[in-house]
């Protein structure tokens, strides 16, 4: 109990370094007209910070397995450090693409790392909650982190929003070296091991279930602040409070999709939440005009999009269950890669179609993620059937 508010330190600064990745959606016009870049252009700096965290986080989580967790957490937030420097400094694309690389590098490891940080401080029984309040406070930067960014870019220059983040960062670097015990590495887990659980027909599939909703999650949500401008046409104020309604319906979406795996399993509640995901996504489609509707449609996306994944995590680990630590690493890399396809393929389709077909395009993403589910769920088999009864899912509640 005496190290419980260490855990919410390291939450903190987890919800500093989920900002500067969420960010960016936020602001990607304001960034594009400065560095003299279209939108689908800066949009490919949301494909880059992925693709780095997605392939850089296993790499570099393997060749430190033995390294000390607190000298580990100081230069990976080190590192997320000078990635916003340079990204204050940047002049151009590409010195901004190469800040962006930088921060996911450092942002992917200190996840990590922080997640198995909190779960030593944590008191015996309360791992899974320790674990929870990591991912709460990285959550929260979709809730506030990115308004708050908003804000500041129509105030002074997205540039400051960097800034802020960077000198938070030493000081969060100053309080784990002060606070977090140190502690010994773990054995590392070959690459080679980690990618041998896709061989199996059901794991990869079931995986891919996660690239397709956030592919389809993220063809719209990387250009939503341009959306909301251009096509819907709101004010400077209407886009910052409708990221900030955004933010709260995906929180409450991720808790009640914890909510409902535990009532009615995973499969109606992940085909469930996908179903009014791919709505949501065409409704925006319909009414994108609308002034009045489209921040109630905004909601309701976020809510169905964001209650996918605590079940899907969830059902990722039941398919594993001895090396559910290994399947979730997957799953976040596969996450990211995802949110790479979706801000790459959203780029192409803005500047070859028009900045108006990104929802839908991200409808029928979350659609095929849908029916990938569905023969997810017919390669499971009767561990699935298992999955539908709600009392197959004890604490799922709390995977979000």
């Amino acid at each position: 109990m005496k190290d419980s508010w260490k855990i919410y330190m390291l939450a903190v600064v987890s919800f500093l370094v989920g900002t500067s990745e969420f960010l960016i959606a936020g602001i990607l016009d304001k960034v594009a007209s400065d560095i003299g870049v279209t939108v689908a252009a800066a949009g490919q700096l949301i494909t880059a910070f992925s693709i780095a965290f997605a392939f850089g986080t296993p790499i570099i989580m393997a060749l430190t397995a033995k390294m000390d967790r607190k000298k580990l957490l100081l230069a990976s937030l080190g590192v997320f450090v000078a990635g916003n420097l340079v990204a204050v400094l940047a002049s151009d694309f590409l010195s901004l693409l190469g800040a962006r690389i930088v921060m996911a590098l450092g942002t992917g490891v200190f996840i990590v790392v922080s997640l198995t940080v909190a779960a030593k401080l944590a008191a015996p029984g309360k791992q899974a909650s320790a674990i929870a309040t990591l991912v709460m406070g990285f959550s929260f930067a979709l809730i506030v982190g990115v308004p708050i960014g908003r804000v500041v870019a129509s105030a002074f220059d997205w540039t400051m929003n960097f800034a802020g983040i960077g000198i938070l960062g030493l000081i969060g670097m100053a309080a784990i070296y002060r606070l977090i015990p140190g502690s010994e590495g773990e054995p590392p887990v070959p690459i080679r091991e980690q990618l041998a659980l896709l061989r199996q027909p059901r794991i990869a599939v079931s995986l891919a279930v996660t690239f397709l909703w956030i592919a389809g999650y993220s063809v719209a949500y990387t250009y939503i602040s341009p959306f909301l401008l251009t096509i819907s046409g709101l004010s400077e104020q209407w886009v910052s409070g409708g990221l900030f309604a955004f933010g709260i319906a995906s929180l409450i979406g991720s808790k009640l999709g914890g909510f409902g795996t535990d009532k009615w399993g995973v499969k109606r509640t992940l085909l469930g939440g996908m179903a009014l995901h791919g709505i949501a996504l065409l409704l925006l489609t319909l009414f994108a005009q609308s002034a009045i509707l489209v921040l109630p449609i905004l909601m309701l996306w976020a809510f169905a999009a964001w209650s996918s994944g605590p079940t899907q995590q969830y059902y990722l680990m039941t398919l594993t269950p001895g090396a559910s630590g290994i399947m979730l690493s997957l799953n976040s890399s596969v996450l990211q890669i995802g949110m790479a396809a979706g801000a790459g393929v959203g780029g192409v389709i803005v500047e070859s179609a028009s900045l108006s077909s990104v929802s839908w395009l991200g409808a029928v993403g979350v659609a095929l993620a849908a029916l990938t589910a569905v023969a997810s769920f017919r390669l499971t088999g009767k561990k699935t059937a298992a999955l539908v009864q709600p009392a197959a899912a004890p604490g799922a509640g709390s995977a979000s």
